[in-house]
């Protein structure tokens, strides 16, 4: 199969930029909004009902007791990371084509940090209010936190979600080295996703820190099948980025399986197939153009709430719990449901006042230029 570009598949570019409302890639990314908070509500649901630890102790007993059905298919929630991945890999190629590296790192920056700086004073002051629930860290590490790279430098997590950011932030990265820097087309994109399968698969064999911490096997193959997936709704249904798209699916199976089968849950091998299987399917169905029905305005709203809610939701929403049903005997199913729409408000409420006026300044100010007698 060659690697020369592909001739542009009409209907994607030319319908985005048409006057009709119902253009399609419009719609695509309409339905984009709505499986990223899927995948959030699968992790909240894995954080409230799917897990033990310290939710075990906001619920007075494990959650399994407590929601014996839920329980069990809150245990493959935790799959809505690999999920939020493969959004990922298309969202940030779509992002990044036509944009330069300084463009890239701008959009970034302000589109990660002012919800996430804001999330990390709620539940350092959560903290302060309720240690039972949220232990503090000591002002370095909270200091550290602020920059998201903790993980790097050994400090604790202020927010247990913040390991994925880590992940995300890699990935950003190497594709903006690789790709974004000499200037994102289909060919590089091809050849990303091509080297990086590589690599995985090598690391995998050959182990090592530093493979692991560059290279990512274990999350590669789902940034990879989002990167292909987008090359498809770009390019149409050409046989190389499906091919790709393909094997990143079977990688993919392969991870997340060994991962999870006997991890923090009994899960059935399958049903962890079929859920990986099904997130893949649902980014393939808006790649390939089969979601232009899904053109709710309500679903870009609930593409605004994702990230901020997956910052929120894990500590301040054991929080919640621990009050309504521990602290006011609240009924486990009104808590619960009462816990999600408190998370999913806060996300609005830090979309409306923090990230809407915050991030575009930020942006607007990373992209300031120095006077020109101090230019090298």
């Amino acid at each position: 199969m060659s690697l020369a570009t592909p001739t542009l598949a009409p209907s994607p570019a030319k319908i985005a930029v048409a006057p009709a409302p119902s253009g399609r890639r419009h719609t695509r990314l309409l339905a984009l909004d709505g499986l990223r908070l899927a995948a959030a509500l699968m992790v909240c649901l894995y954080h409230y009902a799917g897990r033990g630890g310290v939710v075990s102790a906001s619920w007075h007993q494990n959650p399994a007791q407590v929601f014996p059905t839920l329980s069990r298919a809150a245990v493959y929630g935790c799959l809505g990371v690999e999920f939020f991945f493969v959004i990922s890999g298309f969202v940030i190629c779509m992002s990044s084509w036509g944009r330069s590296l300084g463009d890239f790192f701008r959009s970034r920056v302000a589109r990660l940090y002012p919800a996430y700086w804001v999330a990390l004073v709620l539940v350092t002051g959560a903290s302060l209010v309720l240690p039972a629930v949220v232990h503090a860290v000591r002002a370095d590490e909270f200091l550290v936190n602020l920059t998201m790279l903790q993980q790097p430098l050994g400090a604790p997590r202020v927010l247990g979600v913040c390991w994925t950011l880590w992940v995300e932030v890699r990935f950003y990265a190497l594709f903006a080295l690789t790709v974004v820097l000499p200037g994102v087309t289909y060919r590089r994109v091809v050849l990303f996703c091509s080297v990086w399968t590589l690599a995985a698969v090598l690391s995998t064999a050959a182990g090592g820190p530093w493979t692991e911490l560059v290279v990512m096997p274990g999350y590669a193959p789902y940034f990879i099948g989002g990167l292909a997936l987008y090359l498809v709704h770009r390019f149409g249904n050409q046989a190389l980025p499906w091919g790709i798209v393909a094997l990143s699916w079977i990688l993919g199976l392969r991870m997340a399986t060994q991962g999870l089968w006997h991890a923090d849950a009994p899960r059935n091998p399958y049903a962890v197939m079929l859920v990986v299987t099904l997130a893949y399917a649902a980014v393939a169905a808006v790649a390939a153009g089969w979601t232009r029905w899904a053109a709710w305005p309500w679903l870009t709203t609930a593409g605004a709430l994702t990230y901020p809610f997956y910052l929120v939701h894990e500590h301040l929403g054991w929080f919640v719990i621990r009050v309504l049903h521990r602290g006011w005997g609240v009924p486990a199913w009104p808590t619960l449901l009462g816990t999600v729409a408190t998370m999913l408000g806060l996300a609005w409420l830090i979309h409306r006042f923090v990230e809407k006026p915050l991030g575009p300044r930020l942006k607007r100010s990373l992209k300031s230029a120095p006077p020109a007698a101090d230019r090298a």
